[in-house]
């Protein structure tokens, strides 16, 4: 009998936990019962009961996993460190919010059943704000267009990795996963799985601007060199345009030396527009540096503060004699 792991990630999801809990179980109860399964639960160090709800769990069901980490190590890393515990045939990722319905999740299995070793979820169309649904949108065309490899649009990682897959991610050295652009990059064929995105069931994402804008800069500084050359070409453009206008504005001053005024408005909106530029690129040639600095430091993905129900993770060793 195959075994199917089951990831979710938390982070103040008290009430989303018992009831994703519930929906994933029925399914195999249902839907899925010709495998079996095992809940790894990662929590980034929840400051409301999320942990207290998962000891709960852990308790009532020895199928289910809790991972607690010492800090709150970021969203990427901590979703990622989870994905790469799973010691099933195959490792499912869904988010705890239930934005993401689990039962796609039969979905996702029968499409691995026919050979594809990477199954994804694509967002058809989603309830959240239409304003943010607008940005994701121009974010992910932004981050196709510019970097070299093809990138999923409206993927958020809700998926289904098969183990070989899984090995590959557990064999990256990168402290700054960026598990979007991985798949992208790395994975085998995939098969795609239309779904309509939920609103969150209860509680407030915890995914403010700041936020937003980390996952965003991620994506950009590991997959694309078109910025910084971006820079360098408009470097050499403005200096060529720069040096045209200083030789005609000197012409004509020798040619009309008394009545052409140069002023200070247009060396005042020149300067402040070069300036402006030049702040604009050394910032993003600073987000660059700051992620390379990140991945050579070498830091490990999280620490882990503590693990419950940990015989479900040393089943390994039987479950790789099958």
């Amino acid at each position: 009998m195959k075994t199917i792991s089951v990831v979710i990630p938390t982070y103040n999801e008290e009430e989303n936990i018992p009831l994703i809990y519930q929906r994933v179980k029925e399914l195999f109860r249902d839907q899925l019962k010709l495998y079996r399964y095992e809940i790894v639960y990662i929590d980034n160090r929840s400051t409301d009961s999320s942990r207290q709800v998962i000891e709960t769990l852990c308790k009532q069901d020895e199928n289910v996993t809790g991972i607690f980490n010492a800090r709150n190590f970021g969203f990427n890393r901590s979703t990622y460190y989870g994905l790469i515990q799973g010691i099933g045939d195959c490792t499912v990722l869904i988010f705890a919010d239930m934005q993401d319905p689990p039962e796609v999740i039969v979905d996702f299995v029968h499409a691995w059943e026919q050979g594809y070793k990477i199954v994804i979820g694509k967002k058809r169309k989603s309830k959240e704000s239409k304003l943010m649904y607008m940005f994701r949108t121009i974010y992910y065309k932004l981050i196709k267009s510019i970097t070299d490899i093809d990138h999923i649009e409206q993927f958020t990682g809700f998926g289904l990795y098969d183990r070989e897959f899984i090995k590959v991610l557990q064999k990256l050295d990168d402290s700054l996963p960026y598990l979007r652009g991985i798949v992208a990059e790395l994975g085998y064929d995939r098969y795609e799985v239309q779904y309509d995105q939920d609103i969150r069931k209860y509680g407030k994402t915890s995914f403010n601007f700041l936020k937003l804008y980390d996952v965003a800069m991620l994506g950009i500084t590991s997959y694309s060199k078109v910025i910084l050359r971006l820079a360098t070409i408009s470097g050499f453009v403005m200096s060529g345009i720069s040096f045209l206008i200083g030789c005609i504005t000197f012409i004509v001053k020798l040619m009309y030396w008394d009545k052409f005024q140069m002023g200070l408005a247009g060396m005042s909106v020149g300067l402040f527009f070069i300036g402006s530029v030049l702040l604009f690129f050394i910032g993003f040639q600073g987000e660059y540096i700051l992620n390379i600095n990140t991945r050579v430091m070498k830091r490990p993905l999280v620490i882990e503060e503590r693990r419950l129900n940990p015989k479900v993770q040393n089943e390994e060793e039987d479950y790789g004699k099958q």
